[in-house]
């Protein structure tokens, strides 16, 4: 029979624990609990297996944050994980912890095509066994996904804080007023939710009119057809082709590049239509090099826990 695993994905505000089999997830067995009303993820296990029959073989846990040997601390929540304490207090032989982006790579080479919308087909070439996964959400990053001796390997990266650049007078005035607010500002800086809202603050300084609004009324605006915010969405898109060029010729993917995160999701459908392929492909002579790397946008909500799966199922020789 294929192991059970309990796989754990931390959020900003909820936490998920799903039950799979091998890399498979079980219909049914998501339960979600909200962070504020437990102490930490220890609680939140006990009572997930007081509803889960059998016995697990693993327990794997995601969560956005640093981790180093086995223990990780939330960035927005006062948790430690430490993996030892995690396998003595539950008598499972196999505890793993992952930062959520390297959750994400782990998903990628169990995608099937229910997983993920092809924005751009690329040339695909025969060696698939590099890729790259963008994570825009609540922040920003990007991890290599690395496919060596049957093993997945993600380093992790803290790639969403390089250095924000300018490359037209519009763009310059925008780093100079993100700067005034944001001291050395990265590109995460406008390439998250938030960022989304200093974009439009900036395109209503920029042009003497307008307030503030949060990225939900943002994109309300943008859905009908606001030039104002849709003067922010192509900013936005415009610096995420262009970052995720810029990550493509570090790191060459093949195999493709993946989308993943919230802001990524909800402006999934106008990528195209606001410019992200042009920007992508904004590399001079390198241009046409870049377009051969296809782009997909993750569309599995539960992406972080199969990749929790998958890195078990290879840990344990099961996948």
């Amino acid at each position: 029979m294929t192991d059970l695993f309990i796989t754990v994905d931390i959020g900003g505000t909820n936490t998920r624990v799903g039950l799979c089999q091998g890399v498979e997830l079980i219909d049914g067995s998501i339960r979600r609990y909200r962070n504020a009303d437990h102490a930490g993820v220890e609680p939140i296990l006990r009572d997930f297996l007081s509803h889960t029959p059998g016995r697990a073989a693993a327990i794997c846990i995601d969560m956005a944050g640093p981790v180093h040997d086995g223990v990780g601390s939330l960035t927005n929540l006062d948790w430690t994980i430490d993996c030892a304490a995690l396998r003595l207090a539950f008598d499972v032989p196999v505890v793993e912890l992952l930062n959520d982006m390297q959750a994400q790579g782990h998903a990628v080479p169990y995608f099937d095509a229910r997983s993920f919308k092809t924005l751009l087909p690329g040339r695909p070439v025969g060696d698939t066994s590099q890729r790259l996964v963008i994570n825009v959400g609540t922040g920003l990053n990007a991890v290599p996904v690395l496919a060596c001796g049957g093993r997945t390997l993600v380093p992790a990266a803290e790639a969403g804080h390089m250095s924000l650049q300018a490359r037209s007078p519009e763009e310059l005035r925008l780093v100079e007023w993100i700067a005034e607010r944001h001291p050395s500002p990265g590109v995460e800086d406008i390439l998250s939710g938030r960022g989304l809202e200093r974009l439009y603050g900036f395109v209503i300084h920029d042009e003497g009119l307008g307030d503030p609004l949060d990225a939900a009324a943002i994109m309300d605006l943008f859905n009908k057809g606001d030039a104002q915010a849709e003067r922010a969405v192509r900013l936005f898109v415009r610096y995420l082709g262009r970052y995720a060029g810029d990550l493509a010729l570090a790191t060459l993917p093949y195999g493709g590049i993946y989308l993943v995160g919230g802001v990524a999701g909800h402006l999934g459908p106008h990528l195209l239509r606001m410019g992200f392929a042009e920007a992508l492909a904004d590399k001079g002579r390198f241009g046409p090099f870049v377009t051969q790397f296809p782009v997909h946008l993750v569309t599995d909500d539960y992406a972080a826990l199969c990749g929790c799966a998958g890195h078990l199922a290879e840990v344990l020789g099961t996948n």
